[in-house]
């Protein structure tokens, strides 16, 4: 299979990481690896840290300061109302647009 195009996966980080926060809080490494489980092995650390920077920043979600058994406390991630109607939003214009290039690209096919 052929590596994912890095400009599409761009406008999508923060459709899947509001998706992945809104199935649980997580932090960021950790959503790095969950990416990762999920098949999106292209996606490095430098691209997920400020995608979360940017979602905070826009009040989609809240960190929260989890004790670490090991070395300082982790900045977990949680959804706010504001990232709940974000991910709706966002994943209803994902779907209108993957939908309009696959009825675009199957004709003729």
């Amino acid at each position: 299979m052929s590596a994912i195009d890095p400009q599409m996966l761009k406008g999508l980080i923060t459709l899947l990481l509001l998706w992945l926060v809104d199935e649980r809080e997580d932090y960021g490494y950790a959503l790095v690896v969950r990416l990762h489980e999920s098949g999106l092995t292209d996606i490095a650390e430098g691209t997920v840290y400020p995608a979360l920077a940017r979602c905070e920043r826009a009040g989609w979600v809240e960190p929260h300061y989890v004790p670490s058994e090991r070395g300082p406390a982790r900045k977990y991630y949680r959804l706010t109302k504001a990232g709940s109607d974000e991910l709706t939003r966002s994943l209803s214009s994902w779907n209108h647009l993957s939908g309009l290039v696959s009825s675009i690209t199957s004709k003729g096919t």
